[in-house]
């Protein structure tokens, strides 16, 4: 007797497994973060399909649920392909794929991270301004792993206008002029989170440090780790393009 299923994911990560196998993880729709091994994976035609990126048809198959298992794949989107010589957005995929790896559950659905993810990709392969879309991923990957920011009004007076800051500990919207002593204290809120408006370099690095904040405080702080070298390198990145749009 054999468990085996057919979904469509992404892949995560990979590396080699034993001589000439693949270790593959992949987000995928209906089954979560999931592991598996690809037989003869490590050749070229293997590492091309299984690029960290594509969105991919799976066959998955073990038998005994908690095996490694193997899996079996068919090309949906080789979006991985398409940001190959784009370094920054190169970076954004590196550091949302690591993220989910992560902090994500191993094999529990997450359709709506899911969901969000492929958009991220399929704007960042696309060509289109992929800023905005990538700090709402992050925002929404916070949400659905429990610590969903309140961005929508001000917590202490309930407007909805000239939100400005955000609560480091409340993760909660504050109004300019609300708490003119506290300002300092607080977070800065990009306009882009609240708006439909793309962010400058200087909004997409504040956006990077809000959510950084809270993924280190609300999800690697918890689970004693660090958060992926791959956000770090995205977030300075970030810091570059700032100095650079300042400088010009």
């Amino acid at each position: 007797m054999t468990i085996a299923w057919d979904d469509e994911g992404i892949v995560l990560a990979r590396r080699r497994y034993q001589e000439t196998a693949l270790w593959v993880s992949c987000f995928t729709f209906e089954h979560g973060r999931h592991a598996g091994w690809v037989p003869g994976g490590a050749g070229s035609a293997g590492r091309a399909l299984f690029e960290p990126g594509n969105r991919l048809q799976l066959h998955w198959q073990a038998r005994l649920a908690d095996q490694l298992g193997r899996f079996r794949a068919e090309p949906e989107e080789l979006l991985a392909a398409r940001l190959l010589d784009d370094a920054e957005r190169l970076k954004a995929m590196q550091s949302a794929l690591a993220l989910v790896e992560t902090t994500t559950a191993e094999r529990e659905a997450q359709g709506t991270l899911y969901a969000g993810l492929l958009r991220l990709l399929r704007t960042l392969a696309g060509g289109d301004a992929w800023q905005r879309t990538y700090l709402r991923f992050e925002v929404l990957l916070l949400a659905e792993t429990g610590f969903a920011l309140a961005l929508d009004r001000c917590a202490l007076t309930g407007a909805i206008e000239g939100l400005a800051f955000v609560s480091p500990r409340t993760g909660r919207a504050v109004a300019r002029g609300a708490a003119p002593e506290f300002e300092e204290r607080l977070l800065p809120l990009p306009a882009c989170l609240v708006d439909d408006g793309e962010p400058d370099a200087e909004d997409f690095a504040r956006g990077l440090r809000l959510t950084g904040h809270f993924l280190e405080r609300q999800l690697y702080h918890l689970i004693d780790r660090a958060a992926p070298a791959a956000r770090e390198r995205l977030a300075q990145l970030a810091e570059e393009m700032r100095h650079r749009g300042v400088e010009t």
